[in-house]
């Protein structure tokens, strides 16, 4: 992207800190591994969506008057020796468009200077940890001077909540990235579907790491910087597991895999689950709950557009698979009644236990409230059928054009009493990405199959 959206970005939260705002916005910190190695270190993504600047050891500052100074590294030619190329104080105006910039080592210095005759401070709250305490330091700088005639601001405010806003709708750029990214996400797990039956029809043992290396080896090859979070590669009984990890657990001709698996290119993210069968060739069982998984996305995907509410996918969803799992016997409609009272009584979280969906962006889960602000004061109470718990209900956001978020219903069966044992340890989950539209929503990560006739013909 371009300097003049990161000056525009800057210029748009200015307007919003008023007229005596400061906003101080430090990026993450470096993380130790082990014994002199780091983790492979990125941005914070509020810094990075104002600033464009990848480098550690930076502070942006960004006044109510619409100036804006960068806190960086030096340029330190014996470091750079080691640690690559700094873009310098110097030249940071020039590069990044800001007013001003300085040493990072010089901060101290400046902070209470520029804190100095503000009324309100913000910074991205409970993010950063120590940022309290930095603050706190530089206005107890400010404050030993007010006998000077120093003035010291009387607020502190979360940053957060402004740039969440501004980050929840994609501009074009944004949103072109993010189609790119779905594009490299796409072809590996095609990579990693057509690795599976290839392996297994060649009599070759095949371990949920096989499948990982296939996805990051497609995702650096296309120039994607990272993985957008731990790859899931969930063999058999593991994808029931929600949150499980590839390990070396082994694929099996005859059960499914489940692939959770994105890139993030360019500081933003892509998120896509497929569900195939190992060996390329559904058994009965599971196509049965494979079709219904899907009719139950479609649900959610024709109610994701411009002016729905954010839950409105969830519900779509929750309806088909909960009449899908008194229509297979998952639920036994003796006991648990009718589709209302199943939905009523939350009866189908045993099999269907997360959302349809979360924002996607520059974080895997993406920032952004999830009520409709404008009707925030609007409240009522429920009784949650599972816990008992007093919950209170706010209006679900209203969707509108430019917001991303994913589409991706499950069903997760694990042997039980009086659950089919043709089912046990099936485990699917579909997952896509959505930019919303005016008049729906635009699937940027169909690169890859979804329907199962494709998906055998593909791993053919």
């Amino acid at each position: 992207m371009t300097t003049s959206i990161y000056i525009q970005r800057r210029a748009t939260l200015a307007k919003q800190l008023g007229k005596n705002g400061i906003a101080i916005i430090p990026t993450a910190q470096e993380q130790q591994r082990n014994r002199d190695s780091d983790f492979l270190f990125r941005a914070d993504s509020y810094f990075y969506y104002l600033t464009g600047f990848t480098e550690p050891r930076a502070w942006l500052v960004v006044l109510g008057d619409g100036t804006s100074t960068l806190f960086c590294q030096p340029k330190d030619l014996e470091r750079e020796v080691w640690d690559g190329i700094r873009l310098g104080p110097d030249a940071a105006p020039a590069e990044l468009g800001v007013d001003a910039a300085f040493s990072v080592a010089d901060i101290d210095t400046h902070l209470p200077k520029l804190l100095d005759n503000q009324s309100v401070v913000w910074y991205p709250f409970a993010t950063h940890k120590g940022l309290e305490t930095r603050v706190d330091g530089w206005l107890n700088a400010l404050r030993a001077r007010v006998r000077f005639g120093a003035m010291c601001p009387e607020q502190q405010r979360d940053l957060c909540g402004l740039v969440d806003e501004m980050r929840l709708i994609k501009d074009a750029g944004e949103q072109a990235t993010m189609r790119r990214a779905a594009q490299i996400s796409a072809g590996a797990h095609i990579r990693a579907m057509q690795l599976s039956a290839r392996m297994l029809r060649q009599g070759k043992a095949v371990q949920e790491f096989h499948l990982d290396a296939e996805l990051l080896h497609e995702f650096r090859l296309h120039g994607s910087q990272y993985p957008a979070y731990g790859s899931i590669v969930a063999a058999g009984a593991n994808a029931c597991v929600l949150h499980y990890r590839a390990d070396k657990a082994p694929v099996r001709s005859g059960e499914l895999v489940l692939i959770d698996a994105g890139c993030e290119l360019d500081g933003y993210a892509s998120d896509i689950t497929r569900t195939f069968p190992a060996n390329g060739k559904f058994t009965g069982p599971q196509r049965e709950l494979y079709d219904l998984v899907q009719a139950s996305q479609e649900a959610a995907v024709a109610m994701t557009r411009a002016g729905a509410r954010f839950t409105d996918p969830h519900e779509a969803s929750v309806k088909v698979l909960a009449q899908g799992m008194l229509d297979t016997g998952l639920l036994d409609k003796n006991k648990v009644g009718g589709l209302d009272d199943v939905i009523e009584n939350r009866s189908y979280f045993p099999f269907y236990m997360h959302r349809t969906g979360h924002w996607l962006g520059m974080d895997v889960h993406d920032c952004g409230a999830y009520l409709e602000p404008s009707e925030m004061g609007q409240t009522s109470q429920r009784i949650d059928p599972l816990t008992g718990e007093t919950l209170i209900n706010r209006p679900a956001r209203i969707l509108r054009a430019g917001m991303v978020l994913t589409v991706e219903p499950g069903i997760y069966v694990r042997p039980a009493a009086g659950v089919p044992e043709k089912y046990h340890n099936i485990g699917i989950r579909i997952e896509d990405d959505a930019i919303v539209t005016a008049t729906g929503c635009e699937l940027i990560s169909r690169g890859v199959p979804v329907d199962a006739d494709e998906i055998e013909a593909l791993m053919r």
